[in-house]
C-alpha cells in the first residue's frame, strides 16, 4: 500500500468508525432499554404493554421492508454532495428528534398512550432507516480490498461497542431516584445527552469521509426491479436469515440482562459493572479479530466463534447465581459475538460484489439496506419475545425479586438462553450449508468484473490529483 493509499485509507477509516458512538448509543437506548422503559419506569399494565409491543413488532417489521425501498431511493439519488450524505444528516436529525420524543412524558394512559408512543415509534424508525441505510452503505465504498473492509468494520464496531456499553454501563436505572417522576426525569436527561454525542459523531462521518472513485456503470433502480436486486442475490438471502436468527437471538439475551440482575441475581446495580467487563471482553474480540483474520479464513473464525458461543449459554444456564461464574459464560458469548458482528459486515459487503457479478447491476445501497433490516427484524422479535415472557412469568409491573417463583425465574431463563441458542445454531447452520462467497471466489468475482470493465477503483488516483 502507498503512502497515499494509507493516508487514503486511514482517513476513511477513522472518520466512518467514529459516526458510530452516538448511533449505537441510540440504537441500544430502544432495542434494548426502550421496553425496560416501559415496564420498569412507566409501568404499563399487562394489556397496554401487550397492544404497545405487538404494533412495535408490526412497525418495525414493516419498516425493515421499507428499508429496500429506501436503499433503491438512496441508489437513485444523485447531488452534490453524493448519494449517501444527505439522506445521512436528515435521518440523524429526524431520527433524535424522535428518540427524545420516545423517552418524553406525555401524560396519556391507556388508549391514548397506545395511539401516540405508536405514532412517534414508527416515525423513529421510518427516520432512523433514512439514516442507517445510507450510513452503512458507505462501507463497500470506500475500498474494494475484503480485509480492508473488514478493517474499517471491526474499528467501527470497537467505536459502536463503545457506545453500547456507554449506554448499558451509564443508563440511570443505578443512579436514578427511586420514584417514577424522578426516573422519568433522568431518563430523559440521559436521552438528550446521547442524542448530542448522535449528532457530534455523524458530523465527523459526514465532513470527514472522502469516497473513493469507482468507475460503475449504473443504471436508476425503478420500483418493479428491487425485488430482483434482493431475491436474485441467493447470497445474500442466505446471509439474511443466518444473521436474523442469530441478532433475534443475541438481542433476547441482552434485553434480558437487566431483568436478570433484578429477579435472579437480585442486585441491579451489579448490572452496570458487569455490563463493563463485557464491553472489555466485546472490544477485545474487535481488536483481535483483525490479527487472526490474517492467519484465518472466515469460515475457520465463524465456527470458532459459535462454539464459544455455545460454551457461553450452556455455561450460564447451568451456573449457580454467582458473579464470577456467570461472568466467565458471559465472556465466552460476548467474544464470541463480536466475531460473529464483523463477520455479519463482511458476509453483506461481499453480496454487493457477488449482486454486480451475478446481475451486472452495483445496486449498493438496497443490497446494504439488508443490514438494518437484520436488526431491526431481530430487535422486533426479541422485543417481543421478551414482553411475551414478562407477562406470561408474571414479571410485568416491577415485582419485588423476593415474590417472584422458581417457576417463573425457570421460564425467563429458559427464553433468555436456551431459545436464542438454538436460533443461532440454526442460523450458523445455514451459513455452512448455503453461504459460498469464500476468500477464493471473492478474489474471482473481483477479477471478471474488472476483466469487464465494469468496475475500476480509483481512489488512488483521485486522491494524488486532489
Amino acid at each position: 500500500m502507498s503512502n497515499v493509499d494509507l493516508t487514503y485509507h486511514t482517513r476513511n477509516k477513522w472518520t466512518f468508525s467514529v459516526g458510530t458512538i452516538g448511533r449505537d448509543m441510540v440504537y441500544t437506548l430502544i432495542s434494548t432499554y426502550l421496553i425496560v422503559y416501559l415496564t420498569q419506569v412507566v409501568v404499563l399494565s399487562n394489556w397496554v404493554l401487550a397492544w404497545v409491543t405487538s404494533i412495535m413488532l408490526l412497525e418495525r417489521v414493516v419498516d425493515a421492508v421499507l428499508d429496500i425501498v429506501m436503499g433503491s431511493i438512496v441508489d437513485n439519488t444523485r447531488s452534490k454532495w453524493g448519494q449517501y450524505k444527505p439522506w445521512i444528516l436528515g435521518g440523524m436529525i429526524a431520527s433524535g428528534t424522535f428518540t427524545i420524543l420516545l423517552f418524553t412524558n406525555l401524560g396519556l394512559k391507556d388508549v391514548g398512550f397506545i395511539v401516540a408512543f405508536s405514532l412517534i415509534y414508527l416515525f423513529w424508525s421510518l427516520s432512523w432507516t433514512s439514516n442507517d441505510v445510507p450510513y452503512w452503505s458507505l462501507l463497500p465504498t470506500l475500498t474494494l480490498d475484503q480485509k480492508r473492509r473488514e478493517e474499517i468494520g471491526s474499528l467501527a464496531k470497537i467505536f459502536a461497542s463503545i457506545g453500547m456499553f456507554t449506554v448499558v454501563i451509564a443508563n440511570p436505572t443505578p443512579w436514578a431516584p427511586n420514584t417514577s417522576i424522578g426516573t422519568q426525569k433522568a431518563w430523559f436527561a440521559f436521552v438528550v445527552g446521547v442524542v448530542i454525542v448522535m449528532v457530534c459523531g455523524q458530523c465527523v462521518t459526514l465532513f470527514g469521509t472522502k469516497i473513493p472513485n469507482l468507475v460503475v456503470k449504473q443504471e436508476k433502480v425503478i420500483p418493479r426491479e428491487i425485488a430482483g436486486v434482493v431475491f436474485k442475490n441467493d447470497q445474500l438471502l442466505w446471509t439474511v436469515i443466518a444473521m436474523v436468527l442469530f441478532m433475534t437471538g443475541y438481542t433476547t439475551t441482552t434485553t434480558f440482562g437487566m431483568y436478570y440482575f433484578i429477579y435472579v441475581y437480585k442486585n441491579p446495580a451489579m448490572y452496570s459493572p458487569f455490563a463493563a467487563v463485557l464491553a472489555v471482553a466485546t472490544l477485545g474480540g474487535y481488536l483481535v479479530f483483525p490479527r487472526l483474520r490474517q492467519r484465518f479464513k472466515r469460515l475457520q473464525l465463524y465456527s470458532a466463534a459459535i462454539a464459544l458461543i455455545t460454551v457461553g449459554y450452556v455455561l450460564f444456564f447451568f451456573a449457580p447465581v454467582n458473579i464470577f461464574v456467570i461472568g466467565v459464560a458471559a465472556l465466552c458469548l460476548f467474544f464470541g459475538q463480536s466475531f460473529v458482528t464483523i463477520l455479519m459486515l463482511g458476509f453483506i459487503t461481499d453480496t454487493v460484489d457477488y449482486g454486480h457479478w451475478k446481475l451486472g447491476r452495483r445496486n449498493t445501497a438496497v443490497t446494504f439496506a439488508l443490514q438494518p433490516f437484520i436488526n431491526k427484524v431481530g430487535a422486533a422479535l426479541s422485543t417481543e419475545i421478551v414482553a411475551l415472557t414478562l407477562i406470561i412469568a408474571n414479571l410485568n409491573g416491577n415485582p419485588s425479586p423476593d415474590t417472584v417463583s422458581a417457576h417463573s425465574l425457570l421460564i425467563m431463563k429458559s427464553v433468555m438462553l436456551i431459545l436464542p441458542l438454538v436460533l443461532i445454531l440454526i442460523g450458523y447452520l445455514i451459513y455452512r450449508a448455503k453461504y459460498r462467497i469464500d476468500e477464493e471466489f471473492h478474489a474471482k468475482i473481483l477479477a471478471d468484473l474488472a476483466e469487464r470493465g465494469q468496475l475500476v477503483d480509483q481512489s488512488a488516483q483521485s486522491e494524488r490529483e486532489s
